[in-house]
């Protein structure tokens, strides 16, 4: 229901067809809005990426404006599930630090738009960028809390990890997720936990 609720109020699609309408218009965004930039990019060119009407677009979202504020909601939700579909069942802790950031890389590496899209909604769609943010860092958080129930982590500032934690995770995205995807997501995981697990004083 994520998806439907992407469109402009008063335009969610009620079938299956205009829901798969919908998922191509976002697709063509995320395209069109990755290469060549907000300002740059067009509702021409997103329709024409769909491979659709212009008038489906109207049918769906107001505005550029709107469909980019849909598109940056949608990755986010899209980001979050990615991570918890990694995530083992009954894992806790490092563990499940690790196996989310696993599934991250993933993602970035198969979604590399997804930085450009993100660092323009900073000025395009303040609120979006904000909430996007907040929203990551409270699910960390929550996981953070999680493993002090279970008992595999010691409590603590637990905002503070969630943002130290999500900086690291994106920016072990942009650096082997866009700018090189040779190494094994899950070599580059292993090195995260450990420092999150053993920090940086010598043993």
């Amino acid at each position: 229901m994520a998806q439907a609720s992407a469109a402009s109020p008063g335009k969610v699609p009620r079938t299956a067809r205009g829901r798969e309408t919908l998922r191509k218009l976002l697709d063509a965004a995320a395209a069109e809005f990755g290469e060549r930039g907000f300002h740059e990019a067009s509702i021409s060119g997103i329709t024409r990426r769909a491979g659709t009407a212009l008038g489906s677009f109207y049918t769906y979202f107001d505005s550029k404006d709107a469909i980019f504020t849909a598109l940056v909601r949608d990755m986010s939700t899209r980001v979050a599930t990615t991570a918890a579909a990694a995530v083992s069942e009954g894992a806790t802790g490092l563990r499940r630090e690790r196996e989310a950031l696993v599934g991250f890389l993933h993602f970035a590496r198969d979604h590399k738009e997804i930085y450009r899209i993100i660092d323009e909604a900073e000025f395009a769609d303040p609120e979006s960028y904000r909430a996007h943010y907040e929203g990551t860092a409270s699910r960390i958080a929550a996981r953070l809390a999680d493993g002090v129930a279970s008992g595999t982590m010691r409590d603590g500032e637990q905002d503070v990890r969630a943002w130290a934690i999500m900086g690291m995770n994106v920016f072990l995205g942009l650096r082997f997720g866009v700018w090189d995807d040779s190494r094994p997501v899950e070599e580059i995981a292993e090195v995260a936990a450990d420092l999150l697990g053993e920090g940086l004083r010598a043993r």
